[in-house]
């Protein structure tokens, strides 16, 4: 498995919180992360890739 982390986003795009993810790979990391989409956006890692990044506001995906 692979450590993906999926960062909650709060004001100014900052950090505010970070979630380990292991997954297999981008896919299933992505399906796991945008589960955490809640009031805030979600920007998710695989070390220093960006993979994706969830709106919160529109509910959209944006794949890297």
């Amino acid at each position: 498995m692979t450590s993906y982390r999926a960062y909650i986003v709060g004001p100014h795009s900052r950090p505010i919180g970070v979630v380990n993810v292991d997954c297999t790979d981008d896919d299933q990391a992505i399906t796991s992360a945008s589960r955490l989409v809640d009031g805030h956006d979600v920007e998710l890692w695989l070390m220093d890739r960006p993979v994706a990044r969830f709106d919160a506001g529109s509910k959209q995906i944006f794949r890297k």
